[in-house]
């Protein structure tokens, strides 16, 4: 008799393979039944999972995760795509939400700036990376950065002292907005913890940390 459920696992994490015959219920139950038999041999572990053998709604990829919790002590940390069209039109939809950001706010630059890099913007911009110590990021506008600002920033170049410079993680060698500017040590210790910003306050450069709700109203800059 054909095998409904195969567990295939590597250093990578589990791959399962599901009869794409079976009505989804009666897998389900097969699903149920291998991790519940197997359950002391894998023992309590993390993994990823990625789900081979039949085409699976999202609704049917919960149903098949919560079957493994419940009948293991297998955490699943995230389901892989292995569809690669699917891949596509996801990379392709995420690609046009930031040309439509781009046409109404500002510009994105997707990737990190490494030692030596200069990056400007005649508009504010959302840097998706990491700005490392030796690169530089120039704009009129607000700058945002998706990522760890160890670098050189300056915002509001047009003169604009209500721009303000956020990141992620802030950790700069120096940060300029209009004519106000503060430097900082060259080893590039961590301003604190998470999402901070800089703005212009009684003519000095302030930083201080803000909520990561926060970083949504600023994709909404002009």
């Amino acid at each position: 008799m054909r095998n409904a459920v195969v567990i295939k696992s590597s250093k990578a994490g589990m791959t399962v393979i599901l009869d794409d015959s079976l009505p989804f219920d009666e897998l389900l139950a097969a699903i149920g039944t291998k991790f519940r038999e197997s359950a002391r041999f894998w023992g309590s572990v993390q993994m990823t999972l990625t789900l081979e053998g039949r085409e699976l709604t999202p609704e049917e990829e919960f149903l098949i995760v919560d079957t493994i919790t419940r009948n293991s002590q297998v955490e699943i940390l995230c389901l892989l795509d292995t569809d690669a069209e699917r891949i596509e039109r996801c990379e392709k939809a995420l690609n046009d939400k930031l040309m439509e950001l781009n046409s109404q706010t500002g510009q994105f630059y997707r990737g990190s700036l490494k030692k030596g890099d200069s990056l400007e913007s005649e508009a504010s911009i959302v840097v998706i990376g990491d700005v490392d110590h030796g690169a530089r990021i120039i704009a009129k506008g607000n700058i945002i950065v998706l990522g760890e600002l160890k670098g050189t920033a300056a915002a509001g170049m047009a003169g604009n002292r209500e721009a303000v410079v956020v990141a992620l993680e802030m950790a700069p060698t120096q940060i300029r907005i209009s004519d106000a500017t503060s430097r900082f040590n060259e080893k590039n210790k961590r301003l604190g913890r998470g999402p901070m910003i800089a703005s212009v306050e009684q003519d000095e450069v302030q930083i201080r940390p803000i909520k990561k709700t926060f970083l949504n109203n600023m994709l909404n800059f002009t």
